[in-house]
């Protein structure tokens, strides 16, 4: 699939999920679950157009990031959603904003001009985070500065990329609907917060850093065991069939 279309594919549904569940709109949590499915499945289609080792890391951060969204929203209230609660598209959501920042950082032209890219999310950030430090959101310069390190020494700069557009976009859209909102302030270390922070990208990268560092272990694994079909005899059959490739793109 052309991988221009993917990104802006998918960051379209999760646009239209998040306007159809604004805070304005009447929706209640049955609309959410609708959504959720609908995500669901858009998920698993868009997982095939990825090779294993993407579709790995999409759902290492599906795992990682419903973790986080449990500890962080209804339990510490971080931030919260509008019912108080975890909307039921929001753990393939994430898949799905995983997906759209691996697309986007690996189009030909930001590849192509992946340098000059990548100081342009700087520039940007960092005028954001700047302005936003200057308001109280400490938090979101915090998480600019982990952007700025994940694109320096990070296992894949063009993923950092297309988060910040992906997580910036979403970010802006979700808390301008009223989809969900963050404190003034941490309620841990008290420190102050934008709503959203500027940085909110770098506090995604954290996901997108365990998917590229723990999904080709888990793939590799998944490999191994997937070729070690034996006879009774030790013998492995003539007709098992190798593991899965593992490779980098999309198919």
């Amino acid at each position: 699939m052309n991988t221009v279309r993917t990104p802006v594919l998918l960051m379209g549904w999760l646009s239209v999920v998040l306007l159809l569940d604004r805070a304005d709109g009447g929706g209640g949590l049955w609309l959410q679950r609708g959504l959720g499915l609908g995500t669901w499945l858009v998920l698993v289609l868009a997982l095939r157009w990825f090779t294993p080792l993407v579709r790995t890391q999409a759902l290492v951060v599906v795992a990682f990031a419903t973790v986080i969204e449990f500890v962080f929203s209804p339990t510490l209230e971080v931030y919260l959603y509008r019912f108080e609660n975890v909307p039921a598209y929001v753990p393939p959501g994430h898949g799905l904003v995983y997906l759209s920042a691996w697309a986007l950082g690996h189009t030909p032209f930001v590849r192509r001009h992946l340098t000059h890219a990548s100081y342009a999310v700087v520039l940007v950030g960092g005028v954001w985070a700047g302005a936003g430090l200057a308001e109280g959101d400490a938090l979101g310069f915090f998480w600019f500065l982990c952007l700025a390190g994940f694109l320096l020494w990070g296992p894949s700069r063009e993923v950092y990329v297309g988060a910040f557009v992906v997580v910036s976009h979403l970010e802006l859209l979700g808390t301008g609907l009223g989809n969900w909102a963050w404190q003034a302030h941490d309620p841990i270390l008290g420190i102050g917060i934008g709503n959203p922070p500027s940085g909110a990208a770098g506090g995604y990268g954290w996901f997108d850093l365990v998917a590229l560092l723990v999904a080709p272990w888990l793939l590799a694994r998944f490999t191994r065991w997937r070729g070690t079909v034996v006879s009774p005899a030790g013998v492995r059959p003539p007709d098992a069939r190798p593991g899965p490739r593992v490779s980098d793109g999309v198919t």
